[in-house]
């Protein structure tokens, strides 16, 4: 049995299936603890219902590209660890440099000749490791985390200063994943400026008009406009 057979073999779907399974319960109860926990501090039912509708729209996008390098990643380590890692991770370049790099140090390529299942146990294993950091820091830190803001708020401009770390920690965020593509030449800075205007063009019509459903869709469209954008001018 090759390396690829295995990769696609039933006990490595059972094995990954149960996981996709447990994330799912996972996003479930989360979802159902927010909005109890929502009701608790006095939001109402609309707001909750748009808060949902606004994320699950802006997670459409970002799914798009992933969804596109998962295709290509199928062909390298199989379908259900393709499923099971970009479900866990959801991060389909990541995912597959981590792939690539422990086939090489065995001395071979993936989905090449040599690939047997023991080097597609280390590929396995290496994707498991390598993003299991994160999730070992959420499970020590965000108790932690909690306690800190529950002090933060329990003082004057506590709440003030929450929204400001917040709102300077998802500049960072994107400002380095925006930053490190755009360094790549100038069709990446084209792209992100493109974006940028767009979605503040979008997010002002929507606060001058009133127009909740545009602010929703301000990412989807910002990405698209700024394909477009790209595709036509450079």
């Amino acid at each position: 049995m090759t390396g690829m057979e295995f990769a696609n073999s039933p006990v490595v779907w059972i094995f990954a299936s149960a996981i996709i399974v447990l994330v799912i319960f996972q996003a479930i109860k989360f979802l159902q603890l927010s909005k109890k926990a929502a009701r608790d501090v006095g939001i109402s039912e609309t707001d909750i219902k748009r808060a949902i509708k606004t994320g699950s729209i802006t997670a459409i996008g970002p799914s798009i590209g992933i969804i596109i390098v998962a295709v290509s990643l199928i062909s390298l380590i199989g379908n259900p660890l393709t499923m099971m890692r970009i479900g866990v991770i959801g991060s389909a370049p990541i995912e597959s440099m981590g792939a690539q790099l422990s086939a090489e140090s065995a001395g071979v390529t993936l989905a090449g000749e040599g690939f047997t299942p023991e080097i597609f146990n280390l590929v396995v294993w290496t994707l498991c490791i390598g993003g299991a950091g994160w999730m070992v820091f959420t499970f020590f830190a965000t108790p932690y985390l909690s306690k800190i803001q529950t002090k933060l708020t329990s003082r004057p401009k506590g709440e003030y200063l929450i929204g400001v770390i917040a709102s300077g920690a998802m500049i960072a965020v994107f400002g380095s994943l925006t930053g490190a593509e755009m360094i790549k030449g100038a069709p990446y800075i084209f792209t992100a400026i493109v974006a940028v205007i767009s979605s503040l063009t979008f997010n002002y019509i929507a606060n001058k008009k009133g127009i909740n459903w545009l602010k929703e869709w301000s990412l989807g469209f910002s990405i698209l406009i700024s394909l477009i954008a790209v595709y036509f001018f450079i």
